[in-house]
């Protein structure tokens, strides 16, 4: 009795199951039904999933337009923006990412393949100049690089259409632009690399944000001003020196 079928699992053995493919089909995904209601149903008694850090802001105008710029041509297909929790990353890359880093991201560029290095805090670690050249000649200062040039950015003028349509279509997906930003998003875009625009609005709407000539002729705005932009300000908004625990002195 003990090895009859009908007196095993419930009147069905595992050699039953398994050598039935509906009957196996059917269980399995009643089983994966379960488990993805009590993995799914709680998301919707919360407000989010993310927590909210301090210092992460919605994109600048000209941020923004970089970012775009940085998904036309691909970037994503070699460089991720997503530093992992492991001792090798970290001290490589920095802290590892916050999921509130990519809170504003649509799309998030964390990317899965790393033909070049981890963007994710990129920003401040070389100088304008620097980001230029390498994007103008990628071997002038990375010799084993097969990066493309990108040069022509340089030249050509930014055209990132009408930036007030963009930002209210990302408050529309929960982005937190008011309506002053989105208001004064064209002038935003053209005050952050003009040297001599009075600024003080722009930074009071988005901390942290830099403004300057970013590819070093100010006579124009040229994509290569709104990527530089970009890549300056990935990683830069949380403080995490400071949110770190101060060791006790003995």
């Amino acid at each position: 009795m003990a090895n009859d079928p009908k007196t095993e699992a419930g009147g069905f053995s595992h050699r039953t199951i398994e050598r039935n493919i509906t009957l196996l089909g059917v269980l399995a995904l009643v089983a994966v039904a379960i488990g993805g209601i009590v993995e799914i149903a709680p998301l919707f008694w919360i407000d989010s999933t993310i927590e909210k850090v301090e210092g992460v802001r919605p994109y600048t105008p000209l941020e923004l337009a970089g970012r775009n710029i940085y998904m036309r041509e691909g970037c994503y297909n070699c460089h991720s923006q997503m530093v992992r929790p492991f001792r090798d990353e970290v001290e490589r890359y920095g802290h590892y990412s916050l999921a509130a880093e990519s809170m504003y991201d649509h799309p998030f560029q964390w990317g899965s393949k790393r033909t070049g290095p981890d963007l994710a805090r990129v920003g401040g670690r070389y100088s304008d100049g620097w980001h230029v050249q390498h994007l103008t000649d990628p071997r002038s200062v990375v010799p084993e690089s097969i990066m493309p040039s990108y040069a022509f950015m340089a030249t050509r003028p930014l055209s990132a259409g009408d930036m007030r349509d963009h930002l209210k279509a990302l408050t529309h997906v929960g982005v937190p632009y008011t309506a002053e930003a989105v208001a004064r998003a064209n002038d935003d875009l053209k005050a952050q690399a003009d040297p001599d625009a009075d600024t003080t609005a722009l930074k009071a709407r988005y901390p942290k944000s830099q403004a300057r000539d970013f590819d070093g002729d100010p006579r124009q705005l040229t994509e290569m001003d709104a990527l530089v932009a970009y890549l300056q300000m990935l990683g830069t908004l949380v403080d995490f020196e400071a949110a770190a625990p101060q060791e006790t002195a003995k």
